[in-house]
């Protein structure tokens, strides 16, 4: 029993001799600088570092809208008829002059046949009223020498007056009635023109809205009508763009455009602004906006139908030359969360009266900081820095989760520099162990 006390007393005595020695290592230079080598090392943050460079850069506006051709027309019936032959179908390429649709002229012939009728009985009431002229004409002479000599009264020569004038105004209206029985022919004969509709251009039938034996209508101030068929010329395709009238002032004619059709998402058309509109219009979303016109360059092997989403960026404005940095790596932040070094520093970039300040992350011994710029314009990629930055200077550029959090004075290292080292101690572990294996 002795013995265990003792064996238990000296554990005890060295526990307090470590302990009191702990202690006063902590106390002392040594002991601080023993405490600092058992600290654990900060790690590094990894993240993607580029030089801020000189490049050209393009401001652009977008404008959505749809693909369409320029030259379009419906074609529509001028009389209402069955249809008695479609000779193209759906997707069939036409020349102009064409016979597309096919009417029944069976009952504007019988039309044509009864005005013809009308006619030839005009032309005989006609030639009555002409003969009856003529006798009233020659008893209205006789009546007017009888009359000037005083061998009749005045009321008898005003009978033969008035049968003359009468017969004027039969003979009038005979030849009124023969002359529109003669626009009814020439109607009659339109309408069964009317009968063989033609395509007005070259081009293809994107549409067909009939079939044969349908009635098509005529259309009026009430009703659109029968629309039998739509051709278009798909060999010449524009952009109808909406221009935001926030940005309309921006877009001028002859601007480049580069149009991202949904179909072909990844590879972009080159266009051009024709034309734009003068006329502000409303968007269903109740938006204002103008419509150009881009004529598109188009590709074989890639065929651009009616009716196409699209978005163009159309190039409002170029700078050449100038100093960039990644968009991504362009930040805001609080004024007050910013060093008072940073601030000192920055000069006029930092304005304290407001809330955020734009700044990009330079790296300084290995460290963040946050450095205040002026940047100018911006397209989908890069920015232009105006000042804060030099040509070369090392930038942080992502990944951009790690930009929103990150803070002044954070341990950094590159991904690719990071890459290398780890590749490097790959291959030589894998050395070692094909050394260990040699051995053995």
């Amino acid at each position: 029993m002795r013995k265990g006390v003792i064996i238990i007393g000296g554990l005890v005595l060295i526990a307090a001799f470590l302990g009191g020695g702990g202690f006063v290592l902590t106390q002392t230079p040594a002991g601080e600088q023993l405490r600092e080598k058992l600290k654990k090392p900060e790690q590094p943050t990894t993240v993607r570092i580029e030089p801020a460079y000189r490049s050209n850069i393009t401001r652009t506006v977008s404008a959505p809208g749809l693909v369409e051709p320029r030259t379009k027309v419906e074609i529509s019936a001028q009389v209402s008829a069955r249809i008695i032959a479609l000779p193209f179908a759906e997707g069939d390429t036409v020349k102009a002059g064409e016979v597309v649709v096919r009417l029944d002229a069976e009952d504007l012939t019988a039309r044509l046949d009864a005005a013809k009728a009308r006619l030839t009985a005009q032309e005989a009431r006609l030639r009555g009223a002409e003969a009856d002229l003529a006798v009233a004409l020659s008893n209205f002479g006789r009546q007017r020498e009888l009359h000037d000599t005083g061998d009749i009264a005045d009321t008898v020569f005003e009978q033969a007056e008035n049968r003359y004038n009468q017969a004027v105004a039969a003979v009038e209206m005979a030849r009124a009635d023969v002359e529109i029985a003669r626009a009814q022919i020439i109607e009659a004969e339109r309408n069964i023109a009317y009968t063989i509709i033609t395509s007005p251009i070259d081009g293809v039938i994107t549409t067909l809205n009939a079939e044969v034996g349908e009635l098509v209508v005529v259309g009026t101030l009430n009703n659109a009508g029968s629309v039998i068929l739509r051709v278009a010329d798909l060999a010449d395709m524009l952009l109808k763009a909406r221009v935001d009238e926030s940005n309309v002032a921006q877009v001028k004619e002859g601007q480049e455009a580069t149009v991202y059709i949904n179909a072909y998402r990844d590879d972009p058309f080159l266009g051009t602004v024709e034309r734009l509109g003068l006329e502000r219009k409303r968007w269903e979303d109740g938006s204002h906006y103008y419509e150009a016109e881009i004529k598109l360059q188009e590709e074989a092997d890639r065929p651009l139908l009616s009716g196409f989403s699209a978005t163009a960026e159309i190039a409002v404005q170029q700078f050449r030359d100038v100093l960039v940095v990644p968009s991504q790596a362009v930040l805001d932040r609080r004024i007050d969360e910013l060093p008072k070094a940073t601030l000192d520093a920055a000069g006029g970039l930092v304005d304290t009266r407001k809330t955020f300040a734009t700044v990009v992350y330079t790296i300084v011994d290995g460290k963040t900081r946050a450095t205040p710029v002026e940047i100018g314009p911006s397209d989908l990629t890069e920015t232009v820095i105006l000042a804060g930055l030099d040509d070369g200077q090392r930038v942080i550029t992502g990944p951009f989760k790690t930009l929103v959090d990150m803070k002044d004075d954070q341990l950094v290292e590159d991904e690719a520099e990071a890459e290398v080292d780890t590749k490097t101690e790959a291959e030589a572990e894998a050395e070692t162990e094909d050394t260990a294996k040699q051995d053995s």
